[in-house]
């Protein structure tokens, strides 16, 4: 399951594509076309409360062997993980699912829950989607 920033919709679809040519099965965010047009589609309570994508994204997560997070810079924040990527990080956690990351967490002086991202102890892919395993 490729989870991040629904801002990265487009690289969510390469990445898969990528992935896919390792010979991974890969899922990718419900509505990942729909923010393709619209990024701040998942910023949407009303979207978000109707399609209860938090709930359909973690199905995902948990139906899956393990999660790439791909953690872009974004908003001035190196390695950017926002607060529902953080929260299908701790569900891959709980149920011991394999967790990397595209780049190094975010420092804890930049993003509060940087330290609980590291507590998870995800396998940082240094860009390489190669090295998922």
């Amino acid at each position: 399951m490729i989870c991040g920033s629904m801002h990265f919709s487009k690289e969510m679809l390469e990445a898969k594509a990528k992935i896919e040519k390792l010979g991974h099965k890969v899922r990718v965010p419900s509505d990942v076309k729909e923010c393709l047009d619209n990024p701040d589609l998942n910023m949407d309570l009303e979207y978000c409360m109707r399609t209860n994508i938090d709930k359909q994204d973690f199905d995902q997560v948990a139906k899956s062997d393990g999660i790439v997070v791909l953690n872009y810079d974004k908003n001035g924040i190196k390695g950017y993980i926002g607060g529902a990527t953080l929260m299908e990080i701790g569900l891959a956690r709980h149920l011991n699912k394999k967790i990397f990351l595209l780049q190094d967490p975010p420092d804890e002086k930049e993003l509060k829950y940087a330290l609980e991202v590291k507590v998870a102890r995800p396998v940082i892919l240094n860009g390489d989607l190669t090295r998922i395993s």
